[in-house]
Order: structure tokens, then sequence, then C-alpha cells
């Protein structure tokens, strides 16, 4: 279900990318920031679905939270005149490379269990045959 969002997200982003009006240089940085911050959220959102405690609210206030916490801060760092924005980019990106490996880790014990149990069972019925 999650990942048939993830596609049609995608694809409608993909297809309102293409009519809209290119974003000016001046909040190119902003825009960076908040897709990077809904992205780690929604690679967390997809880890909590393979741990099995998905929770709609907690994820939907992430997203927006993330997302509005790192425009803020990289308001903050141009007013200071200090490039904030790349810690944030350092830390969501550790998370989200972290949340993609814990993806792959769950992917990846699935497949062998299932391999593992498909070999037992081969072995089963060569036990019965003989």
């Amino acid at each position: 279900m999650v990942f048939i969002a993830i596609l049609v997200g995608c694809i409608l982003g993909a297809i309102l990318g293409i009519n809209a009006p290119m974003i000016s240089y001046t909040y190119s940085s902003y825009l960076a920031i908040a897709i990077i911050a809904a992205l780690d959220t929604v690679f967390g959102g997809i880890v909590a679905v393979s741990n099995k405690n998905f929770d709609l609210k907690i994820f939907i206030s992430g997203f927006f939270s993330n997302a509005v916490i790192a425009i803020l801060l990289t308001v903050l760092g141009q007013k200071l005149n200090v490039d904030i924005y790349l810690a944030a980019i350092v830390v969501f990106v550790w998370r989200i490379l972290n949340n993609i490996g814990i993806i792959r880790r769950y992917y990846l014990n699935k497949m062998s269990d299932k391999y593992n149990e498909i070999k037992n069972n081969k072995n089963k019925t060569k036990v019965v045959e003989k």
C-alpha cells in the first residue's frame, strides 16, 4: 500500500514538475532541504511498515514538521550568514541511508528465510521419496 502511494506520488510529481514554472535560485535551497526532509520521513515510514508499527498520524506530522523545521533552519542560517542547511542535509542524508540499510536488511532476511524454507521443503520431499 505504501509503495503504491510512493509510486503514485512520484508519477504525479513528475507530471506536475514538467508543467510547473522553474524555481528561482533564491528558493532552491529551501526546496532542496524540504525535499530531503520529506524523503527522510518517507523512508522512516517504510521502516515503520516493515517493523509493523506504522502510525499515519506520526507519519503525516513528521512529514510536514521535518520539512518546516528544515526550511526554518535554512532561513535562520541565511539570516546569520552561516550555511546551517548543510548540517541539516548531512543529518537527513545520514538518516535516509540508515533507513535504507534497515530496509535492505529486512528484505534480504525475508528473502533468505523464504529460500531456506523452499530448500527445507525440497529436502523433506527427498526423504519421503526414499
